[in-house]
């Protein structure tokens, strides 16, 4: 057996970035590339969530993630839960095809998330068994360091899992880490241990990041942002904002958060639940204020908003096609850096690469459709 692959030197940068986005000069429409701390980012991003567990989605995976960056999409996110890691391999091997065929390492934006156990590549006869032996009882977390029966964020485990996840992709700096929806901690975890959970977890991913495995950090979530400030598993952005400082000053890396947002839920820009210097805002107004990057999860909601689309929004954007109007909406939204959509089939990256050569809903559209409401 062989010795490991070297891992992919270096991270997305400002200036490969603008290199990424020159490639598309003529052909992406402008604010398709925007400028999100000092990185050209595309306005859709791939995602890699959906699929079963075999080599068939693997290659799907592979082709698809390749053929999105090479029509405009340097955003790629995944998570080392996803397919039981298999969908992080995947984007190792799109990401090895595109270097061979001339893109840098520097620009493209490569995210992942942990938080949720995982097995590796197949489903265990006996999970517990395999969770024992491969993690227990080698003191990287212990029974008491796992909530809701499946969610960690032990500081070893987060460190094992980066350096897991760096093998997989086959890179040696992970540009953003998540921590994979951990308000679920919150349904059994006091506020207050959770609050000491997370800043131990910001410390080891601050450690990271000094060590030059992870660029930046924050949390992809679910409910955190988007419920109503009473609900159990509601999180103040200004608190966790405040968390980073308290480990990082003012140079702290909690840069990014990732949250569902769509037609369909809409909360991160309609439900003001968040509170800043005192002021009642929106997500997005509170993350604008704390320096926060959002990115849009579940844009098109799995397609589930196919035949939902009202002839108002399809009227504003001037789009026929559902799928098309719903991501249109969220990469339009401003306060939204990048709308995530899971592609694993040729025909639907080429079907969402369409709009890459379409400018985003002017703030006058946007008015127009919600005044028609």
């Amino acid at each position: 057996m062989g010795s490991p692959s070297p891992l992919k030197p270096g991270r997305a940068t400002a200036e490969g970035t603008r290199i990424f986005a020159a490639r598309f000069e003529g052909r992406a429409a402008p604010e398709h590339f925007r400028d999100r701390r000092g990185l050209m980012i595309s306005s859709i991003g791939i995602g890699t969530y959906l699929g079963e567990p075999d080599s068939s989605t693997d290659e799907s995976y592979t082709k698809g993630i390749a053929l999105a960056v090479e029509g405009g999409i340097n955003v790629l996110d995944t998570a080392i839960n996803y397919r039981l890691q298999r969908s992080e391999r995947s984007v190792g091997s799109a990401l090895e095809k595109l270097f061979a065929d001339g893109f840098a390492r520097e620009e493209i934006l490569t995210c992942t998330k942990a938080g949720f156990l995982t097995p590796d590549g197949d489903m265990p006869a006996d999970a517990n068994d395999y969770f024992y032996r491969e993690y227990i009882s080698k003191g990287i977390f212990t029974v008491e360091d796992i909530a809701a029966g499946c969610h960690c964020m032990a500081p070893r485990y987060l460190e094992d899992q980066i350096e897991r996840s760096r093998r997989n992709l086959g890179i040696s700096c992970i540009d953003v880490f998540y921590l994979h929806n951990p308000e679920t901690q919150l349904g059994e975890v006091p506020r207050e241990e959770f609050n000491r959970r997370i800043v131990t977890a910001f410390e080891t991913l601050e450690r990271e990041a000094a060590a030059g495995r992870v660029h930046a950090y924050g949390m992809a979530t679910w409910n955190a942002f988007r419920n109503d400030s009473r609900a159990p598993d509601y999180l103040s952005l200004e608190q966790m904002v405040g968390l980073a400082r308290q480990v990082g000053g003012s140079g702290h890396r909690f840069h990014f958060v990732q949250l569902p947002f769509n037609l369909a839920m809409p909360e991160a820009l309609m439900r003001p639940n968040q509170s800043v210097g005192g002021k009642t805002m929106s997500m997005v107004q509170a993350a604008r204020e704390l320096g926060v990057t959002l990115i849009a999860s579940a844009s098109l909601l799995q397609s589930h908003l196919v035949g939902k689309v009202s002839a108002v929004i399809h009227d504003t954007f001037g789009l026929k096609d559902d799928l098309e109007c719903a991501l249109q909406f969220v990469r339009s939204t401003p306060g939204i850096a990048t709308a995530l959509v899971g592609m694993k089939r040729a025909e639907h990256v080429k079907a969402n690469l369409r709009l890459v050569g379409i400018p985003p809903a002017s703030q006058e559209q946007f008015r127009k459709m919600f005044a028609a409401r």
